[in-house]
C-alpha cells in the first residue's frame, strides 16, 4: 500500500505554535514563581559582588567580570555558580510535560486535528520554551549589569561586553542541552512526574558524579592506572579528558573559564615545552578566546541538536489515539 504523501509544508502552524506556547509559559504561575525567586538571589548575590569588588577596585581592570565570578561573603556562591545551577533545573521545569502532557489532557490528538503536522507541534514547542528561556536570561543579565552599573559606577569595557554576550550565549546553549533533554524524556514517559525524575537524574550524574566517579573508573578500564612507573600517565590524563567533555556541566564550566577568566590560555593537558614564550597571568584577547571556546560551544550546540532528534524520530513513531 502506497505512502501517503504529505500535503503543504510540515512547518505549517509553526508560527502559531510558538507564539501560543511562549505566550502560556511566559504569563504562566510556574514562570513567575521561577523568575522571582532567581531574580532575588541574583540581585542579593550581585549587591555582595558589587561590594567586594569596590572594595578592592584597583585588583583587576575586568570589574564586570569580577561581578559575574566572584563569591562575596557570607554567600558562597557566585552569579556565575548560581547561573549554572538554576538554568538546568528551569529548563527541565520547562519541557519535562511538553508531549507527556498532550496525551494526559487528551488534546495532543485535538491538536494534530488542525492543519499542523507532528514536525511543527514539537518544534514549535521546542523553540517557545527555548524563548522563553532565553528571555528570563536575557532580562537577568540586564538586571544584574544595570545593578553593576549602578553600584560601581563605571560602564563595562567592549572586552568585558563582548565576554559577557558570549557568557549569555554559552548558558543558553547550556540551557538548550536539558532542555533537549527534558523534552525527549516527555516523550519517552507518559507520566510528567517519571519525565522529570529521569531529566533531574541526569542532571545529578553530570553535575555530582561524573567527574568524581565515572571519569576515574572508565579512565581506569580504558588506559590503565593514572600512575606509572615513570609517573602520571598521559593517556590517562587524555581518556579522562575526553570522558570529562561528554558532560554538559564540564562543556559549560570551560567555555565559562575561558571567557570569564582572561588570563585563561588553555582547557586541556598542557606540556611544559608547550608554555614557553607564553606570558602567564597575561589576559588573552577576546577573539582568542573564543577560539578556545569553540569546541565547546559547538559541543553544547550539537548536544542539544542530537537529543532533539532523537525525541522527533521517537515522536513521529508513536501512536497518537483520539
Amino acid at each position: 500500500m502506497p505512502l501517503r504523501e504529505r500535503r503543504g509544508s510540515p512547518w505549517t502552524g509553526l508560527g502559531t505554535v510558538i507564539a501560543k506556547e511562549t505566550a502560556d509559559h511566559l504569563s504562566g504561575v510556574r514562570m513567575v514563581v521561577i523568575e522571582v525567586l532567581v531574580y532575588l538571589v541574583a540581585l542579593v548575590v550581585a549587591w555582595f559582588s558589587t561590594t567586594t569588588i569596590r572594595e578592592s577596585i584597583g585588583e583587576s581592570p575586568f570589574l564586570f567580570l569580577r561581578l559575574l565570578t566572584t563569591a562575596p561573603d557570607p554567600i558562597p556562591f557566585s552569579f556565575l555558580g548560581m547561573v549554572g545551577l538554576v538554568t538546568p533545573i528551569i529548563a527541565i521545569a520547562f519541557g519535562f510535560d511538553a508531549i507527556n502532557g498532550e496525551f494526559n489532557q487528551r488534546t495532543l490528538s485535538r491538536i494534530l486535528a488542525q492543519p499542523i503536522y507532528r514536525d511543527a507541534l514539537l518544534f514549535g514547542k521546542f523553540l517557545a520554551r527555548l524563548l522563553a528561556l532565553t528571555i528570563a536570561l536575557v532580562s537577568l543579565w540586564l538586571l544584574v549589569l544595570g545593578l553593576g552599573f549602578i553600584r560601581l559606577g563605571l560602564p563595562p569595557g567592549f572586552e568585558e561586553l563582548i565576554r559577557m554576550l558570549g557568557f549569555l550565549v554559552a548558558t543558553i546553549a547550556y540551557g538548550g542541552v536539558w532542555l533537549a533533554l527534558a523534552m525527549l524524556f516527555s516523550v519517552l514517559f507518559r507520566a510528567p512526574a517519571t519525565a522529570a525524575l529521569a531529566a533531574l537524574g541526569m542532571w545529578l550524574l553530570f553535575t555530582l558524579f561524573w567527574s568524581v566517579l565515572v571519569t576515574p573508573l572508565l579512565a581506569t578500564l580504558i588506559a590503565g592506572p593514572s600512575e606509572g612507573i615513570l609517573g602520571p600517565s598521559v593517556a590517562y590524563a587524555e581518556t579522562a579528558q575526553i570522558l570529562n567533555r561528554l558532560s554538559p556541566e564540564t562543556l559549560y564550566g570551560d567555555t565559562t573559564l575561558a571567557l570569564l577568566q582572561p588570563s585563561t590560555r588553555a582547557l586541556g593537558l598542557v606540556f611544559v615545552s608547550q608554555l614557553r614564550g607564553a606570558l602567564l597571568g597575561a589576559p588573552l584577547p577576546v577573539a582568542q578566546s573564543f577560539l578556545l571556546i569553540w569546541p565547546q560551544l559547538t559541543g553544547l550546540i550539537a548536544t542539544t541538536i542530537v537529543l532533539f532528534v532523537i525525541a522527533y524520530i521517537l515522536f513521529q513513531r508513536q501512536e497518537i489515539r483520539a
